[in-house]
């Protein structure tokens, strides 16, 4: 996604890095809750594996982000949204968010379903593959906010994925969102996660309105890549 919000002042790296800190400090023990609370142990080798996948590489983007692009660091902390009804689909997005990462640890407390080893594995590697899209769409594009929003100066961006597909972060964002519950143990817990689309098709509609609206020569752009998020289809 592009944008970010106009008029907020910039913060310093060392501002930054201290909100960096901070963020990973409360997200850790958040998503720990989240999958040892519910499985009822600490041996739960697929939430380990999961979390290694999800924070190393994160803690690393991270501090490449301070050094070289602070910037596209800032605007990814940013979680306020301006348009009404972005705040409503962050709401909604909620949902299968909690059902994604929370319900593998009942399934695997429970037994409801048996994922191989082979195959929660290959989930962290599509898992994986899904986050390094998402770099890439980063260096590709230091517009790349949280929120949907068009700063001042933003052109619009044509090449490296953004030449395939109009949203490209959305692309690895499901692939994460999706194949997660999986790389936690649980087939049960993707059908509720695949709810994640719906909500993020509802997303990038209304924000190519704002686009289309803010962004000088994103019509243009649509015209010559067609497609949002799979070629040939949508």
């Amino acid at each position: 996604m592009r944008g970010g919000n106009m008029g907020e002042r910039m913060l310093s790296r060392k501002e930054l890095a201290r909100a960096v800190f901070l963020r990973l400090a409360l997200t850790v023990p958040v998503l720990g809750a989240m999958f040892f609370l519910p499985a009822w142990t600490l041996a739960y080798w697929h939430a380990w594996v999961y979390l290694a996948v999800l924070l190393i590489p994160m803690f690393l983007v991270m501090q490449y982000l301070i050094r070289h692009d602070p910037e596209l660091l800032e605007r990814r902390m940013r979680t306020r949204e301006r348009e009404p009804e972005q705040k409503r689909i962050v709401s909604l997005s909620f949902i299968p968010f909690l059902a994604g990462f929370v319900l593998p640890g009942f399934d695997v407390r429970f037994g409801w379903s048996r994922v191989p080893v082979a195959a929660a594995l290959c989930a962290d590697l599509l898992v994986l593959l899904g986050y390094s899209l998402v770099i890439l769409v980063f260096r590709t594009n230091s517009y790349a906010s949280r929120t949907v929003a068009v700063e001042e100066g933003q052109s619009v961006i044509t090449t490296g994925p953004y030449a395939v597909v109009r949203h490209p972060m959305y692309v690895g964002a499901i692939m994460m969102y999706c194949l997660s519950p999986i790389a936690l143990g649980s087939y049960w817990a993707a059908i509720p996660a695949l709810l994640i689309i719906p909500v993020l098709v509802q997303r990038i509609r209304n924000e190519e309105v704002v686009l289309l609206r803010d962004l000088r020569g994103y019509g243009d752009y649509t015209k010559k890549t067609r497609y949002r998020l799979i070629p040939g289809v949508w």
